[in-house]
């Protein structure tokens, strides 16, 4: 992972911010130490910062190799993603978004004869290809797996379109109370 120009960086922004940009970058859990570095602090601010993104929930605090290390909250990358989908797209958006990717995914399917990634991938393993063929398929894999991931955010997306539309917009009334302000009995 390559930092910013570490001169620039630690003039314009705070070892906290640091620090979670690091994180932000992070795609396996790593030592304190290391995103200490990496952010250019001390080990006392990396571990304090990693502890309050871990009490926000960003983080999640395991011990790799006797050390303690952090990692992005995967739960949370999923609400993130989902939720930035539905903030950039309508719902028809959406709509139209899945279908495209089934299109694709079927299109994988009957260009290789399959019904699934795991019979393409049994095909894989049983089959006598050449290392260019084989370079192909995994390719292939790689780009299956890619649209059966968007697929899934784009249906949790739609899932959730409704909740999330009504839970970022601004209320006027709060449905817990009456028309007349009391609480409803």
């Amino acid at each position: 992972m390559a930092e910013p120009n570490s001169g620039s960086w630690t003039e314009s922004t705070s070892g906290r911010e640091r620090v979670r940009h690091v994180v932000e970058l992070l795609d396996e859990p790593t030592p304190v130490q290391e995103i200490a570095d990496r952010a250019a602090v001390s080990r006392a601010t990396a571990d304090d910062e990693l502890q309050r993104l871990q009490s926000d929930d960003w983080v999640t605090e395991m011990t790799v190799g006797g050390t303690k290390a952090y990692d992005l909250n995967p739960v949370r990358m999923l609400f993130d993603e989902v939720t930035d989908l539905i903030e950039a797209h309508s719902r028809d958006e959406l709509e139209s978004q899945l279908t495209e990717l089934k299109e694709e995914q079927e299109e994988l399917a009957a260009e290789y004869d399959v019904s699934s990634l795991d019979e393409f991938r049994e095909q894989l393993a049983g089959g006598d290809l050449s290392a260019a063929e084989l370079r192909e398929r995994r390719n292939v894999i790689a780009t299956w797996e890619a649209i059966n991931t968007e697929l899934g955010l784009v249906k949790h997306a739609l899932q959730l379109y409704d909740d999330v539309i009504e839970l970022s917009s601004p209320r006027t009334d709060s449905p817990r109370h009456s028309p007349d302000g009391r609480f409803p009995r």
